[in-house]
């Protein structure tokens, strides 16, 4: 089965991994600094903060950025649910942006018509920019609005370690005050289960880091008790969580980022092999603006009004020649879960109508030439010509 993502651990990987086992540390410790301080150079931005998943990173960004009940958090329809959930774990209301048409990233024009539209009261504390299948939404004119509105900025680029915006590296935060990464196997890297935040801000990092461990300090000049104090003491300062992130995990992520340039260099390679061969079927192929590097974490189809066969159809006929397709995603609105914030069918018709049509093609770097080739036989063979 040729499945739509996957991991890979080379023989570097698993030393690095041992060797962290053989180490003292094997929890939070050394390795997982290490990491933070690669990521951070990596994209630009002055700190990091990792944390056990993008999941728990973006709780963190959402608290660091005192979001808290009553505030308002906007995102986008089409991502993975914890784009969104983080402001329901903060006691915070969530509204949407519908997508454009030709990215699936969030439409800037339709947020600034929203924005103009929205009372006071109901405007955003926070938005969360999902950079979808890599490639970054439009951050500078993002950033625009946010200084004119007063709404802080986050960055979800789960899918985008590796892109670029306008040739900078995505998580330079120059258009957001913190940007969030994945790090789960399917995912540009991977450390099995991690994720970080990186910001330029140091009171945002300093928060952060006592969000993922409970809230606790160990630094004496951070301590509100400052007399007769022990050398074992430490203080819980605010409520905080077990987000931490381990050296184990830290040391296969330090690993795979050696080989971050050349994954996305390889992404972009099958992508381009797709958008040749399958250019003149009833399907549209992933637009990247001319602005963008994308990391091309995912490799997204819509099948057109004019195609013969329906995507369950085709989906079928996939797993039936043992590739495994997927879809990204079933807008966040339409959960069940969203419905009792009075969401329905009919509120974001871009994204709707996107989700009904989309199915994502394997895409990673170790996709051998005879499985592409068998992913595009096959739908050559059942999606008809234009």
């Amino acid at each position: 089965m040729i499945p739509y993502g996957k991991q890979e651990i080379t023989q570097e990987d698993i030393q690095s991994v041992l060797e962290t086992l053989q180490s003292p540390f094997i929890t939070q410790g050394p390795k997982v600094a290490e990491f933070e301080s690669q990521v951070a150079q990596k994209v630009g931005a002055k700190y990091a903060v990792g944390v056990n998943s993008a999941t728990s990173a973006l709780h963190c960004a959402v608290l660091a950025l005192g979001l808290r009940e009553g505030d308002w958090l906007w995102s986008t329809p089409i991502s993975f649910a914890a784009s969104s959930n983080c402001a329901i774990y903060s006691g915070a209301k969530v509204d949407f942006v519908d997508i454009n048409k030709k990215t699936y990233n969030l439409d800037v024009n339709l947020l600034e018509e929203k924005l103009k539209k929205t009372k006071k009261h109901k405007l955003p504390k926070v938005l969360v920019a999902v950079h979808f299948a890599g490639q970054s939404c439009d951050m500078e004119r993002i950033w625009e609005l946010s200084q004119k509105y007063g709404f802080k900025v986050i960055e979800d680029a789960s899918h985008a370690l590796g892109g670029k915006y306008h040739a900078y590296p995505i998580g330079n935060c120059k258009f957001s005050e913190i940007t969030i990464f994945s790090f789960h196997p399917v995912k540009i890297i991977t450390t099995a289960e991690g994720g970080m935040a990186v910001t330029n801000n140091p009171k945002y990092a300093r928060k952060m880091q006592l969000l993922r461990s409970h809230g606790i300090t160990k630094e004496a000049q951070e301590f509100e008790n400052k007399k007769g104090i022990a050398p074992w003491y430490y203080e819980q300062q605010i409520l905080g969580y077990n987000y931490r992130l381990s050296d184990l995990h830290a040391s296969l992520g330090i690993s795979q980022l050696k080989r971050l340039e050349s994954s996305i260099q390889r992404r972009n390679e099958l992508a381009k092999i797709y958008n040749q061969e399958l250019a003149d079927l009833e399907i549209t192929l992933p637009f990247v603006e001319s602005h963008n590097y994308s990391a091309f974490h995912l490799y997204v189809i819509l099948l057109n009004k004019h195609s013969q066969i329906k995507r369950k159809q085709l989906y079928i006929k996939l797993l039936e020649a043992k590739i495994a397709p997927q879809v990204h995603y079933i807008p966040i609105h339409l959960q069940p879960f969203y419905a009792r914030f009075g969401f329905q069918k009919g509120d974001f018709k871009n994204a709707e109508k996107y989700s009904k049509n989309t199915l994502t093609l394997p895409l990673y770097p170790s996709l051998r030439e005879q499985e592409q080739e068998r992913v595009i036989a096959v739908l050559r063979k059942f999606v008809a010509c234009k």
